[in-house]
């Protein structure tokens, strides 16, 4: 039962959209930090500061995207606690079974026969009266580190460059190509949920194109 939980908590944590979604933003917010960082007037203390702020960025990223896990898991157990006693405190049963039915997605709702809804009805009286949790799972936890991991390792390489090359102006041109190929594999990987990922990947590009022209304009 605990091993069905952390898979369930993984394959959560794991899913492609807001993964996809979350690493998007943090790699624009990078780009934003290295954009800023004009290459024919910076010294080392410049850079320096410029690899503080991208980093400290990453890591903060990460650790908003990790809490917000958790707290999105809890509100998920609290509203199927709130389920679980609305079907239980029902006046009839088909009350309880509009329920349940609130509560799944449209196209699984309406796919279902009456038959299926009496069966879970009665799954659900005949479990204990469940409790919500004083704290978070560790199953939860794990996937909460898990994401704070994938968010940090993928939008580090943006500023990596900046720590091996001593060369402000080739870092910053190697830093751009590394997170414009890092958006685009992150849009890529989004857009073939709707078939569309040379578009979505070509969009998100595009994005990192203008934020790159930001720093040509500046003298980047």
């Amino acid at each position: 039962m605990a091993a069905r939980g952390q898979s369930s908590a993984m394959a959560r944590a794991l899913d492609p959209v807001s993964r996809a979604t979350e690493i998007l933003f943090g790699l624009i917010m990078v780009l934003t930090f290295t954009a800023s960082l004009n290459t024919a007037e910076a010294g080392h203390a410049d850079v320096r500061l410029m690899l503080i702020g991208a980093l400290g960025c990453n890591l903060a990223w990460g650790l908003i995207d990790a809490a917000m896990y958790l707290l999105s898991a809890r509100a998920e157990k609290a509203l199927a606690l709130r389920t679980i006693h609305r079907v239980r405190q029902a006046q009839t049963p088909a009350e309880a079974d509009d329920e349940i039915a609130a509560t799944l997605p449209p196209l699984v709702a309406r796919a279902l026969r009456p038959g299926d809804l009496i069966h879970v009805r009665q799954q659900l009286m005949s479990l204990d009266a469940p409790r919500m949790p004083k704290g978070p799972a560790i199953a939860d936890l794990l996937a909460a580190g898990m994401i704070f991991l994938l968010v940090f390792v993928a939008t580090l390489p943006v500023v990596v460059p900046f720590l091996l090359i001593g060369d402000a102006r080739q870092a910053l041109w190697l830093s751009h190509g590394v997170a414009i190929a890092s958006l685009f594999l992150a849009g890529h990987s989004l857009g073939r949920l709707w078939d569309r990922p040379w578009r979505v990947g070509l969009a998100m590009v595009a994005v990192g194109i203008v934020l790159v022209g930001i720093a040509l304009a500046l003298g980047g």
